[in-house]
């Protein structure tokens, strides 16, 4: 199977029109390519068209260290792993993409948004510290994305819930961590970013519900 056959058929899979775009920007540069040399990349490409992202974690581990320095291998293993919700791992895969290929916006995208997710994950054990580093990161993520496409307005839309989640994670007070001024400074800034995302689209309801929630949290810092 060529990434040709991957682009038109990952169509059907039904894991959401913006993972969709991603995949299909990713794999634009390798649409010419022939069907992979490497059978477990050509079985993890299966599994992933499939919808079976599990097993096309487990096909594509096996096609590495074979595969180690092909960054297109890698974002497709980093992708599984974000769809089967091993958000550390996707993050660590993307983290290699960028090593090899430090333009590709959407790999910075989907580390940040694996960061973003395990910051915010209710179950999860990380202390408040290794949360705002996660956030903190996830952040620089996105502006790093910014820096190399700034017209994608889903980067502004995910930096602000970063920087509204940070605002969250600092600003309880009596809370460990509890930090008016970072707080506040989050909250400004995810403000911002919303504002950005009105000036792509004035007509969004669910960001300007997002904008207002962000100044009244804002505002009744204490």
């Amino acid at each position: 199977m060529n990434f040709k056959n991957l682009n038109s058929r990952l169509k059907s899979v039904k894991v959401g029109i913006s993972t969709l775009a991603l995949a299909l920007l990713t794999l634009t540069a390798s649409a010419q390519q022939e069907e992979h040399k490497n059978p477990n990349v050509r079985m993890g490409q299966k599994a992933l068209l499939d919808g079976d992202f599990k097993s096309a974690v487990t096909h594509l581990k096996k096609a590495l260290p074979a595969e180690a320095n092909d960054p297109h291998v890698l974002y497709l293993l980093g992708y599984s792993q974000f769809q089967s919700a091993d958000f550390k791992e996707s993050a660590k895969t993307f983290g290699q993409v960028i090593a090899l290929d430090g333009k590709n916006a959407n790999a910075y995208y989907y580390r940040a948004k694996a960061k973003n997710i395990q910051a915010v994950d209710k179950d999860s054990k990380l202390t408040i510290a290794e949360k705002e580093q996660l956030l903190t990161s996830a952040i620089e993520d996105y502006s790093k994305a910014i820096n190399i496409n700034n017209k994608d307005v889903k980067l502004y839309q995910n930096r602000a819930i970063a920087y509204r989640d940070l605002g969250i994670l600092k600003g309880t007070e009596g809370a460990e961590g509890y930090n008016k001024q970072v707080a506040t400074d989050a909250y400004t800034k995810a403000v911002a970013d919303f504002e950005k995302v009105l000036s792509f689209d004035a007509s969004r309801k669910d960001i300007q519900t997002e904008l207002k929630k962000a100044k009244v949290y804002r505002d009744l810092l204490k």
